[in-house]
């Protein structure tokens, strides 16, 4: 019988791949240099395409469909925060931590809560599982809420931050940076974990769980991995986006819609690409900005529309119309 030992060995990164990649990378390293005045958005489009990368690992490659991921954004936010406002700090702490040390321990607890969320909840599919996701992220915003030490209802302010090399980590394009270099972090590992053994075996599962048990996958392993590297990695944009907004509250960080729309990029891009949820998180940023007035008490009904459009007409996403299309861009199936 075949085992994961003689599974297909990975082949190297298409030349197509890199060439994509680098563009948007291209792009968006000039961004600031042509838009300067539109930093805004451009921090939060590209923190939240590098959400929507971490959601696809697990999301997209896994196939475990998760509308809870607005708990590990808010988690690395939290803890980065509280351990970096002196009032707030537990007693063990003698001193405020500085932000990367805070956004370390942030990714380091996301990971364990994803490795006990995973384990209770993996052996749930499809629907079920993606319920249980909700659940989760309802608790956490609940706890949240009801905290004194989080800030309650009214949520954290970010104290004042020492400099990261000389440089002032509220200034727009000091973000602007933080958040491209998480951009690259998660476009590197992203492309590492596609074409490595861990992403056939994720493809594997995706496509029949069973089957890839027959062929000696492990596929609670197989999810669980992928999810504390998902969780890691959106902890650490949470971080970054903690940053960038310096006050936030349960109501607006950990609410469904957060977790729908890091979700919606990722598959309006395309999750089973590697580019897909760049392109993804630029084009609902862009709607977002342009129907933000008319449309700002109905972000969950435009976002299951699109839900419903994308399911229907582009079910792999704009990168597989194009790839229907003949478009041939060297974009992983």
């Amino acid at each position: 019988m075949t085992t994961a030992a003689t599974l297909p060995r990975p082949r190297a990164l298409t030349f197509g791949n890199l060439w994509l990649s680098g563009a948007l990378l291209l792009v968006m390293a000039l961004y600031p240099l042509v838009f300067g005045k539109a930093m805004n958005f451009g921090v939060s489009t590209l923190i939240f395409a590098g959400l929507a990368m971490s959601w696809n690992i697990l999301g997209g490659w896994a196939g475990q469909t998760s509308l809870g991921h607005a708990a590990l954004l808010g988690i690395g936010a939290y803890t980065m925060t509280l351990l970096a406002t002196p009032e707030r700090l537990p007693a063990f702490l003698p001193a405020p931590l500085a932000p990367w040390w805070g956004a370390l321990i942030g990714m380091v607890v996301a990971v364990a809560l994803a490795a006990v969320w995973g384990g209770l909840t993996f052996r749930l599919r499809g629907s079920y599982f993606t319920l249980s996701t909700i659940a989760v992220a309802l608790v956490l915003r609940l706890v949240a809420i009801n905290s004194e030490w989080t800030g309650s209802s009214e949520g954290l302010f970010m104290p004042e931050l020492p400099t990261l090399f000389g440089l002032d980590l509220f200034d727009r394009k000091v973000e602007y940076g933080l958040a491209f270099a998480f951009v690259l972090l998660t476009l590197v590992v992203t492309h590492l974990i596609r074409r490595s053994r861990l992403g056939y075996g994720l493809q594997a599962v995706r496509e029949d769980e069973d089957g890839a048990r027959a062929l000696g996958i492990d596929p609670t392993r197989m999810k669980l991995i992928a999810f504390m590297i998902s969780a890691a990695l959106t902890a650490l944009g949470g971080s970054i986006y903690a940053i960038y907004l310096q006050a936030f509250e349960p109501h607006t960080l950990l609410e469904l819609p957060i977790s729908v729309q890091i979700a919606l990029m990722a598959i309006i891009g395309g999750r089973t690409s590697i580019q897909g949820p760049l392109i993804g998180a630029l084009l609902l940023s862009i709607f977002g900005e342009v129907f933000r007035t008319v449309f700002s008490n109905a972000n969950l009904l435009i976002y299951g529309v699109l839900i419903l459009v994308v399911t229907i007409y582009a079910p792999n996403g704009l990168m597989g119309l194009f790839r229907r299309g003949g478009l041939k861009l060297g974009v992983n199936r």
